[in-house]
């Protein structure tokens, strides 16, 4: 009972820990302490685009107030605060993750209409992770069908996100710097969440204002299916008109923050704190088993890392996300242990195409699993690992955050 106890203390101490690294990058708090900081002169027409746009809106909201003149949100179902938006005169768009819909479409077709108003006013943009799937105007030849065949194989892929997102660039019409041609001569202020590696400015929501200049020689250098390869080579050749310079993307919230946040919040509680300054990618099973490892080898404390891994999807996949997949591979090597335990998460609150976040395992997952009728290799192998993780009552489900820096893995060995 001691240990149950004990156990139940440090999961909770894990999920504190969590929660502090999600309210230092929430986007309501970066985009109005920016903004505090570097006051704007004069009206403004704001776009935000990606599962933290209602947040960051907001966060501009409360510091612009009556100089937003007009405003447009676009964000997943579920991720949009519609009385919000009518009480301010917004108009809010709610579109598929990470899938594309026809609402993705509607949305696009609303943003290049919105932009074409042109009264004189700045333009702020406000960009999160997301973006990619949310808003789309694709290039000739290239229809929903195609889109939604296209993403769909690249969540199987095993490509990581920048990769992911020079195809889709290759796809629209908006992306990779083509929005830069709706905008005329605006003045152009720009804030983003990165969700990619190195903050790189061109992947994030597969650069809506950002240029890709080696994008044609990156994309041919990827071995990608015929069918797809094809169609995007031929989507580049249409776009012919894109400036050589792009607005600079002021980086408000990242991983790292989220990191050094959860790094404080762990030292507060009193334990000592490894802060990993690798990026995580590749295999998320593996990456599991690695980690899993390094928590029993290393000292008592807490382990912090960051990053994004990939999962190689079966044809028909089951319920689960590359956080969930990790965390049970590490349930795996930690099963009878009772000393360690391990929380995957996205950052965003959705890990693949659940509403679940994550998971937090230990010693005993393996276990509670098997007792309700899983086994863990055939969860892994199909890509199911949300079932056995609901079964022993290790999923973590946040609801939209508001943010969205990637993933996050803090273990605790005790």
């Amino acid at each position: 009972m001691e240990q149950e106890r004990l156990t139940a203390q440090y999961r909770n101490h894990l999920l504190q820990i969590f929660q502090a690294a999600l309210v230092k990058v929430e986007g309501a708090a970066v985009v109005s302490d920016w903004l505090k900081a570097n006051p704007f002169e004069g009206p403004l027409h704001l776009v935000a685009v990606g599962k933290a746009a209602h947040s960051m809106a907001l966060g501009a909201d409360r510091v612009l107030g009556k100089q937003i003149r007009k405003a447009l949100i676009i964000s997943k179902f579920g991720h949009l605060d519609d009385d919000f938006c009518r009480r301010r005169g917004w108009q809010g768009i709610e579109a598929a993750h990470p899938v594309p819909d026809q609402n993705s479409l509607q949305a696009g077709r609303s943003l290049l209409d919105f932009l074409s108003a042109d009264d004189g006013s700045s333009l702020l943009f406000l960009i999160s992770g997301g973006a990619s799937s949310l808003v789309e105007v694709p290039v000739a030849g290239v229809d929903l069908e195609f889109l939604a065949r296209t993403n769909q194989w690249l969540l199987g892929s095993g490509l990581d996100i920048v990769q992911m997102n020079r195809v889709r660039k290759g796809l629209s019409q908006i992306k990779g710097g083509g929005l830069l041609t709706r905008l005329g001569d605006r003045s152009l202020y720009a804030l983003a969440i990165s969700d990619v590696p190195g903050d790189e400015p061109a992947a994030i929501g597969s650069g809506l204002l950002v240029p890709e200049a080696d994008l044609l020689e990156q994309l041919s250098a990827m071995s990608l299916p015929d069918w797809l390869q094809t169609r995007v080579i031929a989507g580049l050749a249409q776009r012919t008109d894109l400036p050589d310079e792009s607005p600079v993307l002021q980086i408000v919230a990242n991983l790292e923050l989220a990191k050094q946040a959860a790094a404080e919040r762990a030292g507060q509680l009193g334990y000592p704190v490894t802060l990993h300054e690798d990026f995580l990618h590749g295999d998320a099973a593996e990456t599991g088993l690695r980690l899993a490892a390094q928590l029993q080898d290393g000292k008592p404390g807490i382990s912090i890392w960051g990053g994004e891994t990939t999962v190689h999807l079966p044809p028909e996949p089951g319920q689960g996300g590359r956080n969930q997949h990790l965390a049970l591979a590490a349930a795996v090597a930690l099963a009878g242990s009772s000393d360690c335990c391990l929380l995957a998460a996205g950052t965003d609150g959705t890990d693949g195409a659940t509403e679940d976040a994550g998971a937090l395992v230990d010693g005993g997952t393996l276990g509670r699993g098997t007792l309700a009728g899983f086994n863990a290799a055939e969860s892994l192998a199909a890509a199911d690992a949300g079932r056995l993780l609901e079964a022993s009552g290790d999923l973590i489900t946040t609801g939209p955050t508001g943010t969205n820096v990637m993933d996050l893995v803090i273990g605790m060995r005790f």
